[in-house]
């Protein structure tokens, strides 16, 4: 089980808030004494998992770099349909060392998704480069092509140096890559995707994963596959996936004796995390089937409630249903987001805010951007619902009987 926090007299501090509730929120929804007995999206590992890595385990390569991470980096490519996949840390190291490689640092300007983790914009100030924030499309929650547009026709009349766009595939859906793509060629910068959600979705029959110069994939506790913690730089240009190997082991030059020419980072992924993720891989089409059917489960619940949607639109089947958020919208709806997260957790059912827009973020705050409000309305208005992969029947029942006590059905 898990615990909220949260007290009354400080920011919430549960994954993708960040928020500071008001004392009636606090009481109702994040209640600092709730312990958990139906969690959002917790890990997904059983007997499969056990076995790969006692046989890593057993095979002696306990060091950061072995045979599963070289197998893990070769199916992962495979599946996605790339030429090169790099294990990593974390996909926050990811993001980094696509950066440093392609050379991004002060003096650029990169343009990225206000609506998301904290962790796509860290990178970008990590290398010291500006981010340049760009709205929601309010349907998706996904960057929007038009804003971005507008904020690269800014950023081309101010003279400024456009060298990276950061799209991020939003709880699971890919971004409109035709249309982003076509932007940021004609600005002559790279796409970096930030598909750290969106492992097992498809935009337009191609897997998340395998669009822009690079893409990034996370391997966090509750993604939809895990390896504890972990990530994945995934491309098709050979030279980037052989300078982001060498950055993530302290830059090491091929030499018999510790040499080093630039600065390196401790961010490979190790061999037995790998191992726990190739048996992940095994069953990543299975745990995406059950979280497809808790998404069209929720879809059902809500197809009659007036000012209530599934974020995402209208098609979200190329979605992997990572998570299930819906935006409620209180000028229809005889309930809110706070209603229904405050019944979830006096029945000790775990739900969230959706991601807090990262111009609000006061870490992150005050830097310039295309902002219509499309993302604050989201966040204001949106909850996300318990849809693992570990979820039961018997489980989701109890969410379905809340959430039909909410919605007098």
């Amino acid at each position: 089980m898990t615990t909220c926090p949260t007290s009354a007299s400080s920011a919430c501090t549960r994954s993708g808030c960040g928020s500071s509730p008001s004392p009636n929120l606090v009481s109702a929804w994040c209640r600092a004494d709730v312990s958990f007995d139906i969690l959002l999206s917790p890990p997904d590992v059983g007997e499969l998992e056990q076995e790969y890595v006692l046989a890593s385990m057993r095979s002696g390569w306990v060091a950061p770099a072995g045979p599963d991470l070289n197998a893990f980096e070769v199916e992962m490519a495979e599946r996605l349909g790339v030429a090169h996949a790099v294990g990593l840390s974390s996909g926050t190291a990811a993001l980094h060392l696509a950066l440093i490689s392609w050379g991004v640092g002060p003096g650029d300007v990169v343009p990225v998704s206000t609506f998301t983790f904290a962790a796509t914009v860290n990178a970008i100030r990590y290398v010291g480069a500006e981010p340049f924030y760009i709205d929601a499309d309010p349907e998706s929650g996904n960057m929007s092509p038009d804003l971005l547009a507008r904020g690269l026709d800014q950023l081309r009349a101010e003279g400024s140096r456009v060298s990276a766009v950061i799209p991020v595939d939003l709880f699971g859906k890919c971004v409109d890559y035709d249309a982003i793509a076509s932007l940021t060629t004609g600005a002559g910068a790279r796409l970096l995707a930030d598909s750290a959600e969106s492992l097992g979705a498809t935009y337009r029959g191609r897997a998340a994963g395998s669009f822009g110069a690079a893409s990034v994939l996370s391997f966090n506790g509750n993604k939809i596959m895990t390896t504890s913690g972990g990530g994945m730089l995934l491309t098709d240009d050979e030279r980037l996936a052989s300078h982001v190997r060498k950055l993530s082991t302290q830059a090491r030059e091929p030499v018999p004796h510790y040499e080093h020419t630039e600065v390196g980072y401790n961010y490979r992924l190790s061999n037995i995390l790998a191992a726990l993720g190739r048996a992940q891989l095994v069953r990543l089409d299975d745990m995406l089937k059950r979280r497809r059917n808790w998404r069209d489960r929720y879809h059902a619940l809500f197809a009659d409630q007036p000012g209530v949607r599934v974020l995402g639109g209208q098609d979200d089947t190329g979605d992997n249903c990572w998570l299930t958020p819906i935006v409620v919208d209180p000028d229809q709806s005889a309930w809110t987001t706070q209603d229904l997260g405050g019944a979830m957790t006096a029945a000790r059912i775990e739900t969230r805010p959706v991601w807090k827009p990262m111009h609000l973020q006061p870490v992150s705050k005050g830097w310039r951007g295309i902002i219509d409000g499309s993302s604050e309305r989201v966040f204001d208005n949106g909850l996300t619902l318990p849809a693992g992969s570990v979820l039961t029947e018997e489980q989701f029942g109890r969410v379905e009987d809340v959430i039909r006590g909410v919605i007098g059905t």
